[in-house]
């Protein structure tokens, strides 16, 4: 027997095979972009959500590992917590049975029989590929190719292993693995760790049984090995990541041991006792894919209710304890740079938080000015350095976003959330200015008149509803909060003017001191230009509504 004749079309099926896999996801990912991005605002503490998303996401990317990569850098990136990961992790292991499914229809559908099919499938992708102009045509016509690559690859890998039903060394080997279920497992463990996608091995399983090759028995051991082997890529994705995100492979490998110990007696049971005659047969494509369904369908449903149990016990391998949050960290995972949508609600979300800093800098200032205290300005100040720092992380992580394959919206809203870093640095920098102010004000032993104080405050009290809306209106793309923000910006440039003409008045009635004015006058100004920003902010929002609107009216004929 020549097995050069043999591995070198198997090899080549399987790039093959991996190769439409990926073409085939990367075109459903850009297809469904906004579901995709709609995940972080779904993932509610709701864990039936989170197990529907994660099956979804997984039947989108076809690979239960890249999923849980993206779960390892969302918990990196402190987006999802252990709760919601587990949840997806679970429903990760559901998800992935789909490319099994697609595998087998071949053989309860004459019609998707790779021989007939995939030629057609690919010359109907390519056609659309080479003829489309409209970027979702395209985005289809991938998810075609993809599909005929699979299905080729697949029968590339079954008719290169054909010789193999001759070898008795070969069909021994997976006897050998049918009644021993250790040996099975391992098999199925390690060629899964080596490749890195369940999906694949399941590929490479399913190509060989399609050859009648596989026993019953040793099919379901190598699927409970698939489980375990899959858990890998996750457990080195966290590698450098911080303990939580660690957590979440040793959550996914705990969650794989326990549904493959349970499966596993209950199939050596099963072999020995109630139906041996079952364990020798020759298994089919959609016996396998009946089985890795039903092993993460029934395993789910039996380990749901223990999920908080799962996670203590990986926390207590990680050794993770409870601390206070860094803000000056940047929460953000590059894991999620190979799906642009998902990174830019990452960095949306970290904008977010970084405007939270801001304002809580801006109402710590106004507190200073009216009474000051030499500790709270401090914080100010350390504050607002961690403000710059986090603003330059978000930026450099948007820059690297950009050097990726971006849609034109995305690549819109990349610039749009680097202008918005912009405006709420200049926010924290005003913030810092009005304690710089107040400092001053101490030094000089110049103070306000109660009137004075109180004229800044109801102009504060406007800026800090602008702010507050306009951070709304970003967080949920929230048109109102938008148009509110309009609204307090016109109330506080009327209030500003309103208050250098008092502000003229008291000098001309002797009423303050000139330095007393100059100060007064500089807190005016940052007031308004703190409300500027924010007014800048939901222009952001207004604008892509706009753009947005105007995309998605028909064309009328005139």
């Amino acid at each position: 027997m020549n097995y050069t004749d043999i591995i070198i079309p198997f090899i080549g099926g399987l790039a093959m095979f991996i190769f439409g896999m990926g073409y085939m996801a990367q075109g459903l990912q850009n297809a469904a972009g906004a579901k995709m991005k709609s995940i972080l605002e779904a993932l509610t503490h709701n864990k039936f959500m989170g197990v529907a998303l994660g099956a979804f996401v997984t039947a989108i990317v076809q690979s239960s590992s890249a999923t849980t990569v993206m779960v390892v850098g969302f918990v990196n990136a402190s987006l999802m917590n252990l709760t919601q990961a587990m949840s997806v992790i679970m429903g990760a292991n559901i998800g992935t049975t789909v490319t099994g499914w697609l595998v087998s229809s071949s053989e309860w559908m004459d019609i998707f029989s790779p021989t007939k099919m995939a030629p057609i499938i690919i010359m109907i992708g390519v056609i659309m590929q080479i003829t489309s102009k409209k970027m979702k045509q395209k985005e289809v016509a991938s998810i075609i190719i993809g599909f005929g690559l699979l299905f080729i690859g697949m029968d590339t890998m079954s008719s290169g292993v054909k010789p193999l039903r001759e070898s008795e060394v070969f069909v021994n080997a997976f006897v050998s693995m049918g009644q021993n279920p250790i040996l099975g497992v391992l098999a199925g463990a390690v060629v899964t760790a080596i490749i890195q996608s369940s999906s694949a091995s399941q590929g490479i399983l399913l190509s060989l049984a399609a050859t009648g090759l596989v026993p019953f028995n040793a099919a379901v051991y190598i699927i409970m090995g698939q489980n375990i082997g899959t858990c890998v890529t996750a457990m080195l994705s966290g590698i450098g990541a911080n303990k939580n995100a660690k957590c979440v492979g040793f959550m996914h490998l705990t969650f794989n041991l326990i549904g493959t110990l349970i499966f596993s007696t209950a199939a050596v049971l099963f072999f020995s006792v109630v139906n041996p005659t079952m364990g020798s047969s020759i298994i089919g494509l959609t016996e396998i894919s009946f089985i890795h369904t039903s092993f993460n369908v029934i395993t789910t449903l039996l380990l749901f209710p223990f999920a908080k149990y799962i996670i203590q016990i990986s926390k207590k391998v990680v050794g993770i304890e409870e601390v206070e949050e860094d803000k000056s960290r940047v929460y953000l995972d590059e894991r999620m740079l190979q799906t642009p949508s998902l990174a830019l609600e990452g960095a949306r979300q970290e904008t977010i938080r970084l405007g939270t800093i801001a304002r809580k800098n801006l109402v710590r200032s106004l507190e200073v000015l009216k009474k000051y205290d030499e500790e709270k300005a401090g914080k100010i100040k350390g504050r607002e350095e961690k403000v710059d720092h986090v603003c330059e992380g978000i930026n450099a992580y948007l820059i690297r976003l950009c050097s990726y394959p971006l849609s034109e919206a995305e690549s819109r809203e990349a610039t749009s959330l680097m202008n918005t870093l912009s405006d709420v640095e200049r926010i924290g920098d005003h913030a810092e200015n009005i304690a710089e102010v107040a400092e001053e004000m101490v030094e000089e032993k110049v103070k306000f008149t109660e009137s004075a104080l109180a004229e800044l405050q109801e102009m504060a009290d406007a800026v800090l509803a602008s702010y507050d809306n306009a951070l709304k209106a970003l967080e949920h793309s929230d048109i109102s909060a938008a148009v509110k923000t309009a609204v307090y910006e016109d109330q506080v440039d009327a209030f500003e003017k309103k208050l250098r003409m008092g502000h003229i008045d008291r000098l001309s009635n002797a009423e303050c001191t000139v330095s007393a004015g100059i100060h007064f006058l500089e807190i005016l100004t940052n007031l308004e230009r703190v409300s500027d920003h924010a007014m800048n902010i939901s222009e952001v929002i207004l604008h892509e509504h706009r753009y947005d609107k105007h995309f998605d009216e028909e064309p009328t004929n005139a």
